[in-house]
């Protein structure tokens, strides 16, 4: 694929379910956890009525406590560690990746999992050079602000950052950051909920998020 100008100077991308697969570990790990913390695991046949969620819905669905969600973050965070080295790259953006970097000024990971475990996937990985910065936030719904920081760290225009992501939260924080919004069709939350939330671009593969961010 021929790659022309890029309609945005700064991309900047989630993790989990958008470049690593980490869906059927996360799963795994959910559970074992649950099982400790005697919450209800998650069946494998409410998994596509629970793709159709907001973060919120989906953890009141469960039953999770709110004071217990830091906890079940940072634990399952620690916990993926382990896995990171095995778990495979979304198919496609390995080639996707290093050319939209090319048309780029910034090219980022934002991801409420840690910056430690996404430098190590992208290391196995062999992109750890593609991207000029990785940023983490521990809140699942704290990632408006970060974007916000982007802009004012690189001295951004809101219209020259978009933020790529699998979820319909991803879409929220662009929107309450002021940003565009891409949506990916091949991570956590399903087609149909992503496109009900309005992002500025969704796509179906990593060939069509190179045609949507080229003019």
């Amino acid at each position: 694929m021929l790659i022309g100008m890029m309609k945005y100077r700064a991309l900047v991308f989630d993790f989990d379910g958008t470049i690593a697969d980490t869906f059927d570990e996360g799963l795994r790990i959910y559970n074992t956890m649950a099982e400790d913390l005697d919450l209800r695991p998650i069946d494998d046949e409410e998994i596509t009525y629970l793709r159709t969620m907001t973060i919120t819905d989906f953890i009141d669905h469960l039953g999770i406590p709110k004071r217990l969600v830091p906890r079940l973050l940072y634990r399952g965070t620690r916990m993926l560690k382990a896995k990171i080295p095995s778990l495979p790259l979304i198919k496609g953006m390995a080639e996707a990746l290093p050319k939209l970097r090319k048309g780029a000024d910034h090219f980022g990971i934002l991801t409420s999992n840690s910056v430690e475990n996404a430098g190590l996937f992208l290391e196995t990985h062999q992109l750890a050079g593609v991207f000029t910065f990785v940023s983490s936030t521990s809140k699942l719904t704290g990632k408006s602000k970060y974007l916000r920081d982007i802009l004012k760290r690189y001295a951004l225009a809101p219209e020259e950052l978009i933020y790529i992501g699998d979820e319909i939260r991803d879409i929220k924080a662009a929107r309450k950051a002021g940003v565009a919004a891409a949506a990916v069709g091949w991570g956590f939350n399903a087609t149909e909920a992503l496109q009900a939330s309005h992002p500025d671009h969704f796509c179906d593969t990593p060939d069509e998020l190179m045609m949507a961010l080229m003019s």
